[in-house]
């Protein structure tokens, strides 16, 4: 879908201090090439996180679109608003990880992320939920919230990407397995876990695969649970894992859900949403089908 541009579009701008290339010249160069592609900017006076969602609909008449710089963790805390609303999202990979960006094929340059959403074109995504929480990518438990506890602003700010492997290798020497069951409407599961993930769109963490052929609009849960191992499977595990291939690997459960499904675990865990803890188990996971209109590249209007 393509955007009717003949009169200057109003943006609410969010863009995250904080996060790896959101704040000095970078920000600044940004706000200037949207200035001039046609778009009038209302920057958010928003400075934490929970606020991003409720000004987002208290200012929905004043604005055609949505544009969010930062992280995943930064648009995570705007899709609430974005999706009550119904308003378009602009997608500035100022972060680390930037995964919802590399699933819509967004560039990670800035000026040419900006250059996607002068263009207008959109698509339209599926969002996932977890209790009341919503997700863009993926919702895990077990070793990625002990990873995202280890990473640092300071540790992404100096090693970049780089960050994840290190912090992911620290991780898996210190993780210990849980009980979980894991209900759908057509299979009940009881299994030992060392990280359970259901995954709505392609990537996560920093570059890694939910699966293959996932697509953020299949309207499909994709699961995986990661069950103990010893030390030695885990370089060929992860290697085949950030390819997406992992699906027929020894101690892997993993399948794709049209379904809510619904999973508790001993003892109790927190839930990791787009890299951001948000809520813990018992939870029921579930997608709002093609919920979110979100500008990309001319390329990838149609999944």
């Amino acid at each position: 879908m393509r955007i009717n541009m003949q009169s200057r579009r109003r943006a609410l701008l969010f863009l995250n201090a904080q996060s790896r290339n959101g704040h000095g010249n970078m920000a600044n160069g940004v706000a200037r090439q949207l200035q001039s592609g046609g778009i009038t900017l209302i920057e958010s006076l928003s400075k934490r996180a929970d606020d991003m969602s409720q000004e987002i609909v208290r200012r929905a008449d004043e604005v055609d679109l949505v544009i969010v710089g930062g992280g995943d963790g930064t648009v995570n805390a705007a899709l609430k608003g974005i999706v009550e609303t119904g308003l378009p999202l602009g997608v500035l990979p100022l972060g680390t990880a930037n995964d919802l960006a590399r699933t819509l094929g967004i560039p990670i340059n800035p000026e040419a992320a900006v250059a996607v959403i002068v263009a207008g074109c959109t698509r339209r995504i599926d969002v996932g939920t977890v209790n009341d929480q919503l997700f863009a990518n993926v919702a895990s438990m077990g070793m990625s919230v002990e990873l995202a506890r280890r990473l640092t602003g300071n540790l992404k700010r100096r090693w970049g990407r780089l960050s994840y492997p290190l912090s992911a290798l620290k991780t898996m020497l210190a993780i210990k397995p849980f009980a979980a069951e894991v209900v759908t409407k057509d299979r009940k599961i009881q299994l030992k876990s060392l990280q359970i993930a259901v995954g709505n769109g392609l990537y996560y963490g920093g570059g890694m695969s939910v699966y293959e052929v996932a697509s953020i609009d299949d309207q499909c849960l994709d699961f995986y649970s990661v069950e103990p191992r010893q030390s030695w499977q885990w370089p060929l595990f992860l290697s085949a894992f950030r390819r997406g291939r992992h699906r027929n690997l020894r101690k892997m459960q993993a399948f794709c859900s049209p379904s809510p499904l619904y999973i508790r675990t001993d003892p109790p865990l927190p839930i990791n949403t787009d890299r951001e803890i948000t809520t813990t188990t018992p939870a029921r996971f579930d997608l709002l089908p093609l919920a979110l209109s979100v500008f990309v590249p001319t390329d990838r209007v149609e999944g």
